[in-house]
């Protein structure tokens, strides 16, 4: 076995499954080296070249979880490096004195449902289980009862969306809205 086919073979994989747990792209490469040079130092031992593959993830495995353990060990946090904690608090705090006329101007039923497993905290198997209906029926009326939801508030509200879908900002379309 050669470093160089070896590697040829596997570094777009690698660096896909880097890239699905490490989010910046030069942290990535960093440790797209490091699991070369663990690579190159090590491939002698490996016995089987059937089990190349899993031992390298294996070792793309340790490599992040070493990265995440040294970066809380030498990186102390400051209150600066939460911003984005206290900003998604701000926008919370905003936003929940309107989230229950938005919930309350929604059909009953969807009304009721949303409030119970949103607001409440009720899981869905419950809810599902009191009101006699299926879990799979139960979580597609969750889905439309939420979107319903969402569309009032982006009626009302011009939303501005982080990556993951979480409000970040809102500003009213107009004073027309009497839901805030």
């Amino acid at each position: 076995m050669n470093i160089e086919f070896v590697w040829k073979e596997y570094q777009a994989a690698i660096r896909a499954f880097l890239h699905s747990r490490v989010s910046d792209a030069d942290d990535v490469d960093d440790l797209l080296q490091d699991i070369l040079i663990k690579t190159y130092q090590n491939l002698h031992a490996i016995k089987e070249q059937d089990s190349i593959k899993s031992w390298l993830f294996q070792v793309s495995s340790n490599a992040i979880i070493d990265f995440y353990r040294d970066k809380a060990k030498t990186r102390g946090l400051s209150s600066d490096d939460l911003w984005y904690e206290q900003k998604d608090s701000d926008i919370k705090d905003a936003l929940s004195p309107c989230l229950l006329p938005f919930i309350q101007a929604l059909p009953a039923d969807v009304s009721e449902l949303i409030s119970a497993i949103d607001v409440h905290g009720l899981s869905q198997k419950e809810y599902a289980e009191k009101q006699g209906i299926s879990y799979s029926t139960l979580k597609s009326r969750v889905q439309k009862g939420r979107m319903l939801l969402r569309k009032s508030f982006e009626d009302c509200c011009h939303l501005s969306l982080d990556q993951h879908g979480n409000v970040i900002d809102c500003d009213l379309k107009s004073n027309s809205c009497n839901k805030c």
